[in-house]
């Protein structure tokens, strides 16, 4: 069963108390359409934080995808091949995604070498720009810089569309989007278990 959540959950236990049905979901109101239709001007559609979690059995196809990053050099799929990966949508002035930002620093350094790789994809700003919010943060994992075509962003979409920004996508070691974080990471932790989950499913 698909696991879903709205809430802050501080520990791994919390996180797996704290499930819904999606199916439930389709009987209210949909904050992000609300956003979009609400023309606020912000430069960006928040979600809440809320995590998924995909069983493996109900998983779709692999993702392929291809693009090149803030500093000129490409990056596809088959580069993380049998490894977790961790897609970031982002982009610099995105205050949510500034404010994630140190988590992702931190977690990208744990998992360096340890199963999992981080990926960004910056949806709105050019490499000068991308390569500035990486000095400023501390980032030193790569950005996808899918501004002019979408191509990285139509290659998720299919599957499970980011449609907030960011928008956080674990990714198992076949390539199939395991996990989703829509909005914010509000907390490490939330992550941390989803990568952890995802990174024991290939070691089982």
């Amino acid at each position: 069963m698909m696991r879903t959540s709205r809430f802050r959950l501080p520990s791994r236990l919390a996180a797996i108390a704290g499930v819904a049905l999606l199916a439930l979901t389709g009987c209210t109101n949909d904050p992000l359409a609300d956003q979009y239709r609400e023309g606020s001007g912000k430069g960006y559609i928040a979600g809440d934080g809320s995590w998924t979690e995909i069983p493996a059995v109900e998983r779709d196809e692999p993702v392929e995808f291809a693009g090149v990053d803030q500093n000129g050099d490409e990056v596809t799929s088959d580069d993380f091949a049998g490894e977790v990966l961790v897609v970031n949508f982002w982009y610099a002035a995105c205050a949510p995604c500034r404010a994630e930002a140190p988590d992702l620093v931190e977690l990208s350094g744990q998992y360096e070498g340890q199963g999992a790789s981080f990926l960004g994809v910056n949806v709105r700003d050019q490499a000068d720009t991308a390569i500035a919010f990486d000095e400023t943060y501390g980032i030193e994992y790569p950005s996808i810089i899918d501004t002019n075509d979408g191509a990285v962003k139509l290659a998720f979409s299919g599957s499970v569309p980011p449609n907030a920004v960011p928008t956080t996508l674990v990714l198992d070691a076949e390539g199939r989007i395991a996990a989703r974080i829509v909005g914010q990471i509000r907390d490490a932790s939330i992550l941390d278990t989803l990568i952890r989950d995802t990174i024991a499913e290939s070691e089982e």
